[in-house]
């Protein structure tokens, strides 16, 4: 059996591996650690001695050694599949065994040009590794190392390819069986800043490219600008005139007209001008019309065509439909072999398919057309509302009215109701007819004036309600009245009685600066106004809420007033130069202090 698995792995290597030099033949087979052997089974060395294995130096191959991968590199095109022996001048390559798997390699780095070689054999130069290496491309660099490896660098990324292709050789210098001069290569990818940086430079530069193609294509795409519009001139605005007025250059001429009049161009020299070009684009509107007039016909004239020939098309299809049903009856069925009612019977499914396709279309087209009838039919009523309270009163007033009418015309219906059905009774048969039309139009015209009569109910309510709220705001407003009215007198009360204190009554009231009860109430809202407003107001302002309230109140007496009133109200200028402005303030509660 052994001998047998030698015989098997002798003829394997026999046939991938040329026969063309003897000499390297016998190399290869004693470093595959086999006798020598020919073609016709001779043996190429009689005095091969198996006990020696294989060269010295060199350790047998395992497949489980470390560094072995499963993932063989990519073999370039050009390369043979087969390994063959490399003969150099000063160094000879031998193929590794091809039954074991092909060395490991790391990840490819983008861009990756330099190459990891090692392995090396002691003696080995930078002039035999550029000997070796050469034949995979241009060698730009070799950086060797002392402990059997180095870094080469090509002109190109494809030469790396090439150059793992000679991963797993065994390297001999010379003749030499040296250990020092044999050595297994081991060819893998390098990380190298050199190739990282011209393959950034290089995307960067199909960056920019791409970017350049691209906003070529956008600007090929891009619309092109409008013509610019030319300056306002006497001259050229007699050119825009003419053009308005004619039809075919309209559209350009109305254009720079928009232009000037945004730009500003119409003042009172040039205003007649621009009125006569809107008066000339204003003739073109009548045409428009016309022209869409026109072309609303066409499109209905297109369509009463376009149903027409749908029409025809529905009938003849009803009309094979026909023929179809007919087919099928029996009378003609039976006459049909299998295969023809197989095909009648997938004809007609066809037909009526189509046919019903062809019908909703054409109920469809019918369908919009009412749409559109009933759409112009319907009206929307603006709703008008009135929020004053005098409209409000005179709305709930009119309601009013017409609800009572409204009764009066339902109880009058009904008296005439009640006295149809008492001659209904007394008449005769003859004119039970008419009696009839008219109690059922009476019943209809009694239903409408319900229907209205609740609709107006509800109208009134809906009133009622907002003049109630208007009332409530009303008594809101009127008891802040009383309140400042009762803080008025009390006020007023108080300072009576710390005068009292230092002077008769009689002295205080005919010193006091209030003389009658409407200007404490003046001076009461006054106060309450200027203390909302703490930065002081003008007497215009105070006047004119003033005015709200009674109409009859002038500016010369609220001034008058708070001038004799200095401890309560002040007066201030504001404001510098023209914007000067007199402002009315509040000091009730520091004038209490010092009063």
């Amino acid at each position: 059996s052994a001998d047998g698995g030698r015989n098997l792995s002798l003829d394997s290597i026999l046939m991938g591996l040329p026969m063309s030099d003897p000499t390297a033949w016998a190399t290869a087979m004693n470093n595959l650690g086999m006798a020598p052997m020919g073609m016709t089974g001779q043996p190429l060395l009689p005095d091969f001695d198996p006990a020696l294995g294989m060269m010295t130096g060199i350790p047998p191959i395992n497949p489980m050694m470390p560094g072995l991968g499963i993932v063989p590199p990519p073999i370039p095109p050009d390369m043979p599949a087969v390994k063959e022996i490399i003969h150099c001048k000063s160094c000879t390559l031998f193929p590794p065994n091809p039954h074991l798997p092909p060395p490991a390699t790391r990840e490819r780095p983008p861009g990756c040009k330099t190459v990891f070689v090692g392995g090396l054999p002691e003696n080995g130069t930078e002039q035999i590794i550029m000997e070796v290496f050469e034949q995979c491309g241009e060698v730009i660099a070799i950086r060797k190392s002392k402990k059997n490896f180095c870094h080469i660098r090509f002109a190109e990324e494809f030469m790396v390819d090439k150059a793992l292709y000679l991963s797993g050789y065994r390297i001999r210098l010379g003749s030499s069986t040296d250990k020092k001069d044999t050595g297994r290569l081991h060819v893998d990818f390098a990380q190298a800043r050199d190739d990282l940086y011209e393959w950034e430079c290089k995307q960067r530069m199909l960056a920019r490219e791409e970017r350049h193609r691209r906003r070529l294509a956008e600007e090929r795409f891009r619309p092109p600008s409008p013509p610019p519009v030319v300056h306002y001139s006497d001259h050229e605005c007699s050119v825009v005139a003419e053009k308005l007025k004619d039809d075919t250059k309209f559209s350009e001429a109305i254009q720079t007209l928009l232009t000037w009049i945004e730009r500003g161009e119409v003042n009172r020299r040039t205003a007649n001008n621009f009125y006569s070009m809107i008066q000339s684009a204003n003739s073109h509107i009548r045409r428009l019309v016309n022209e869409k007039a026109a072309h609303e016909k066409e499109m209905e004239e297109a369509k009463e065509k376009f149903k027409l020939a749908l029409s025809g098309i529905l009938v003849q299809f009803e009309q094979i439909v026909a023929v179809y049903h007919s087919a099928s009856k029996q009378k003609a069925w039976d006459h049909f072999t299998k295969a023809q009612r197989k095909n009648i019977s997938v004809w007609c499914k066809q037909a009526e398919e189509i046919r019903n396709i062809h019908n909703d279309e054409l109920m469809g087209i019918r369908r919009e057309e009412e749409m559109e009838m009933s759409d112009e039919e319907i009206e929307n009523p603006a709703e008008m509302k009135e929020t004053e309270e005098s409209a409000l009163v005179s709305q709930v007033e009119a309601l009013k009215e017409e609800n009572d009418s409204l009764r009066w015309q339902l109880d009058a219906y009904r008296n005439e109701v009640e006295l149809l059905k008492q001659e209904q009774g007394k008449a005769s048969r003859d004119e039970d007819t008419t009696k009839e039309q008219q109690m059922k139009l009476l019943q209809q015209a009694l239903q409408g004036m319900q229907k209205h009569l609740l609709k107006v109910q509800e109208e009134y309510k809906k009133r009622e309600a907002e003049l109630e709220k208007v009332k409530e705001d009303k008594l809101k407003i009127e008891t802040l009245l009383e309140n400042l009215k009762e803080q008025e007198s009390s006020t007023s009360r108080v300072c009576a009685c710390s005068q009292e204190k230092e002077c008769p009554v009689e002295k205080t009231l005919s010193n006091s600066p209030v003389k009658s009860e409407r200007e404490v109430l003046l001076v009461g809202i006054i106060s309450t106004f200027l203390h909302v407003h703490p930065f002081g107001a003008s007497i215009e302002y105070i006047c004119s809420y003033l005015q709200r309230l009674d109409s009859k109140i002038c500016t010369a007496e609220v001034e008058v007033l708070m001038t004799r009133l200095q401890n309560t109200f002040r007066q201030e200028l504001s404001g510098v130069g023209a914007s000067l402005e007199k402002r009315w303030k509040f000091c009730g509660f520091d004038g209490l202090k010092m009063t």
